[in-house]
């Protein structure tokens, strides 16, 4: 399953409204729900975190555990922003004219080769283990000098164990 959705993660070209946002959300359970809606609405930002979630939800599935909705990792943070990076360029190049400024900002993090730094600074759990050669103090000196108010965002598109109006991935 978790094949299935890392596959559909890469070649889904989908998005969910705004309201999804508000209702769905990373709960106790096994099995990952995506919204109807997610289908349908091609907002290139939404499309985008689409991805995420379900890159990162296929990762917490291999995980595993007692409850894979509350598995967490570098690795699987990591590779989710990366496939929401990627989402979000190849979306751009479709939509030329899209903006987003956390993640035009986030590329240019990634761009600038501090994703890593990132990802540990701002959705680091304990015991996690980042990458070797980790630069906290110098992406903090960095990120103070070009993105002084970055805020980190994270949206997730759908939810664990949630089955009302939504449809279970294959």
């Amino acid at each position: 399953m978790a094949r299935i959705l890392i596959s559909l993660s890469l070649v889904l070209l989908a998005a969910c409204s705004g309201e999804i946002y508000l209702r769905d959300g990373v709960t106790d359970g096994d099995t990952f729900y995506l919204a109807d809606r997610a289908l349908e609405d091609d907002d290139p930002v939404l499309q985008s975190w689409v991805s995420y979630s379900l890159s990162l939800s296929a990762c917490k599935l291999q995980i595993g555990g007692d409850n894979p909705a509350r598995a967490s990792s570098f690795a699987c943070e990591s590779m989710a922003r990366r496939h929401l990076l990627d989402t979000w360029q190849e979306q751009h190049a479709t939509y030329p004219d899209a903006h987003d400024r956390y993640l035009d900002s986030l590329a240019a993090i990634r761009a600038a080769g501090w994703l890593d730094e990132y990802v540990v600074r701002f959705h680091g759990r304990r015991g996690w283990r980042p990458p070797d050669g980790t630069d906290l103090r110098a992406f903090r000196d960095w990120r103070r000098r070009h993105y002084p108010a970055l805020r980190p965002q994270t949206r997730i598109v759908g939810s664990w164990n949630y089955a009302r109006n939504v449809r279970q991935l294959p």
